[in-house]
């Protein structure tokens, strides 16, 4: 691929790439977004106009070329090498929220959780106050089955639109993302663009309260002021990775300029300096000890993306 890319009116090629009505940047910062604030670039960051620019551009692109969606970052490890091929970032034009009969919602992927969250609250939409204390997008929600206070986005989903690698347009019901913990079957290299979310009859307050209290219990609990990347580790059946990584002595660990959270141990935190490589390292650290300790070997839940320095 070329090293030069610009805005591309419809049918104008994107020198190096098809073409696009979108944006495309060539060695574009990722640490900018990414929670951590850590990383090397991406190789090519393109922010599509709508879901037919995303469709016609990856039908388009060729097929060895590594493509990968983006939201906020927010559970995420980008290495220090950065990432090769397409980075794919959707803009404010795929966070519409909107209100279904049958108490739905319907989301863009770029759509944050709180977003979504406060829509159905305001329609009388309960169920969804989980999204509040989820702090990413819609897509990334849907792909990796992401959840807190005791639900998921499989016990929400009716169905989800997503692009394939080859630049079909497919809208998938809940059942064939084959929902398992934190894991769904949506293909690495597929973007996904929309969900319909249901949820049932709610009092506005009531719902209001709860996410309220989801949101006290978030600030309480967790780092969120921090360079961190959420949640870090799966809870294994029937224990708490937290639990598991503070009676292994982990609490407050560091590498480099990265730190096991003393606040949440489940958490990874960026002190100020700290590489991808640091915390990554960090991680595996944790999760020595762990096994040592106690015989789990946690699974990542942070998504690992990207090649070393």
């Amino acid at each position: 691929m070329g090293s030069r890319a610009r805005r591309g009116d419809r049918g104008e090629a994107v020198t190096g790439l098809p073409a696009i009505r979108g944006t495309a940047e060539p060695g574009a910062s990722l640490a900018d977004f990414i929670w951590f604030r850590t990383g090397g670039p991406a190789e090519w960051l393109v922010r599509p106009a709508d879901v037919a620019d995303l469709a016609e551009f990856l039908k388009a692109l060729p097929a060895a070329t590594p493509v990968m969606a983006v939201g906020v970052g927010s559970n995420l490890i980008v290495r220090d090498g950065g990432v090769p091929g397409v980075v794919i970032r959707l803009p404010k034009s795929f966070a519409t929220v909107g209100i279904e009969p049958g108490n739905r919602v319907r989301a863009g992927a770029g759509a944050m959780g709180i977003t979504v969250a406060s829509a159905a609250r305001d329609a009388g939409i309960a169920g969804l106050e989980f999204l509040r204390g989820i702090p990413g997008t819609v897509g990334g929600a849907v792909r990796m089955n992401a959840g807190a206070y005791g639900r998921d986005a499989s016990d929400i989903l009716v169905e989800a639109t997503l692009v394939t690698r080859d630049g079909r347009v497919e809208t998938w019901p809940a059942a064939r993302l084959g929902y398992t913990y934190r894991h769904s079957e949506v293909p690495a290299d597929a973007v996904v663009v929309e969900a319909l979310f249901e949820g049932g009859p709610g009092d506005p307050a009531a719902i209001g309260a709860e996410m309220d209290r989801i949101a006290a219990e978030r600030e309480a609990s967790q780092p969120l002021r921090s360079r961190t990347g959420g949640s870090t580790f799966k809870n294994p059946d029937g224990d708490k990775a937290w639990r598991l990584i503070d009676a292994a002595g982990c609490r407050g660990l560091t590498v480099g300029d990265a730190q096991v959270s003393e606040k949440h141990c489940n958490f990874l935190l960026n002190l100020g300096a700290a590489r991808s490589a640091d915390i990554e390292a960090l991680g595996e650290e944790v999760r020595r000890r762990v096994k040592s300790a106690s015989g789990v070997e946690l699974e990542w839940e942070i998504a690992r993306v990207g090649l070393p320095a």
